[in-house]
């Protein structure tokens, strides 16, 4: 029966939808518009044939994310006010006691895996034709079989657990279920960051330490000079699944670690390599990933308390599709609608990761030269096919970079040199 969440829903949905196409046009639209001439600029450093490559790339994974917003609309429909939820905690029910720890498990863990298996065909396109199809795809159909098992198998080696231990306390500890559950959930982010780069990560790819003397020389003197101490200086092998470049630190406390894709390292001189860390460090010394867990867990904690206030109401469930009311079907529910209102607020958390970028190049920029982390960022640019012409409002909307031309247009700003590197 419709009520007034139905009807809040649905608005949202359509208003959402409707705006994340106009904005995916708008996109197509302005990089082709922008196509046949390097930006201002740019154009001494990127050859035209990259600038194209990298404008056809974008529409064809904009295309793309077309697809996956109806696709995932159509299933949203599916679960909520079609009735799909329902029927499956139904099935449930004819096995597990209805409303119990374990059927509301099932329930949970069946629509994930229904989630996954419907994501599928377009992670198998993005991957083998689009990747494939620009040259960036180096994953082979045995690797990505592989990757999946263990996706999923630590999804539920860690995912069940914790779903367990969720409904557990949603049930067993009254009207202050949701701050029990936040702390629960503090703890369990805390502890991944703790654990990925020891544990989780090499699961994927292989860690071997920087074999290069003199590059690690000069890292270990930017380390010493920002106050940066780590677990090491670690290369992947990025190009075992594609060629795209990167950089990182992870983990924090005594397992912070320094990572840089092989990719990366073979396209970059040794000053860019040191910019570019230096960069990723300017997040560290800015607090920027402490600042984000902060408003990660602030908000974690305001929407828990939301859905403790929505969970005995029973025109939430039949809002939304649902007839019989369980701590899972609540949760599950509440998660599944959030990104349709949340969506409202993405531009909010892009300037807000932005203005992080603009921080972290900054203190690269006075601690590293400014010069090669312009180089590095134009070669990065043209290696990972990023656009040069996005457009303003898609940008605003989803970018959580600054747009190249802006980016780069500060960093010059700060010295007089010519900082960016000509095409050869």
């Amino acid at each position: 029966m419709a009520n007034p969440l139905t009807w809040a829903f649905l608005a949202a949905l359509a208003a959402a939808t409707g705006i994340r196409l106009w904005l995916a046009g708008r996109q197509i639209r302005h990089v082709r518009a922008h196509r046949d001439a390097v930006p201002e600029g740019f154009s001494a450093a990127i050859p035209l044939a990259a600038h194209q490559k990298a404008a056809d790339y974008s529409v064809a994974r904009t295309r793309l994310g077309i697809a996956d917003l109806l696709v995932g609309v159509a299933v949203l429909l599916a679960l909520t006010l079609g009735g799909l939820v329902q029927a499956i905690s139904d099935a449930w029910g004819s096995l597990l006691e209805p409303g119990g720890l374990w059927h509301g498990v099932a329930l949970i863990v069946s629509v994930m895996l229904l989630l996954s298996v419907l994501e599928l065909p377009l992670t198998v396109y993005r991957t083998f034709v689009i990747e494939a199809g620009f040259g960036f795809n180096r994953v082979t159909p045995a690797l990505f079989i592989a990757d999946l098992a263990r996706q999923a198998a630590l999804g539920l080696l860690l995912g069940v657990p914790l779903i367990v231990l969720v409904l557990w306390l949603m049930e067993a500890m009254g009207e202050w279920w949701w701050l029990h559950v936040w702390i629960a959930w503090m703890v369990f982010n805390l502890a991944i960051l703790m654990l990925y780069p020891s544990f989780i990560a090499p699961l994927f790819n292989r860690f071997t330490p920087l074999a290069d003397p003199a590059l690690a020389h000069r890292i270990e003197a930017l380390l010493e000079r920002c106050g940066f101490r780590s677990n090491g200086l670690y290369v992947m092998d990025g190009s075992k699944r594609s060629t795209h470049g990167n950089a990182y630190f992870t983990g924090f406390g005594a397992a912070k670690r320094i990572v840089f894709f092989d990719t990366l390292l073979s396209r970059l001189a040794p000053g860019e390599v040191e910019a570019v860390l230096a960069h990723e460090l300017g997040h560290y010394r800015r607090r920027h990933v402490w600042k984000r867990i902060g408003v990660l867990f602030a908000v974690s904690l305001a929407l828990l308390w939301m859905l403790g206030q929505l969970i005995g109401q029973a025109w939430f469930y039949e809002g939304l599709g649902v007839t019989t009311r369980s701590t899972a079907t609540a949760l599950l529910l509440f998660f599944l609608v959030l990104p349709v209102f949340g969506f409202f607020v993405q531009p909010v958390s892009s300037l807000y990761s932005r203005k992080h970028e603009f921080e972290a190049d900054a203190y690269a920029a006075s601690h590293a030269s400014a010069a090669d982390l312009v180089r590095a960022l134009v070669k990065l640019y043209q290696d990972n096919a990023a656009t040069l012409t996005p457009d303003p409002l898609h940008s605003a909307f989803y970018d959580s970079h600054p747009p190249a031309a802006t980016r780069v247009a500060r960093l010059v700003a700060r010295g007089s040199e010519t900082l960016l590197p000509r095409n050869p």
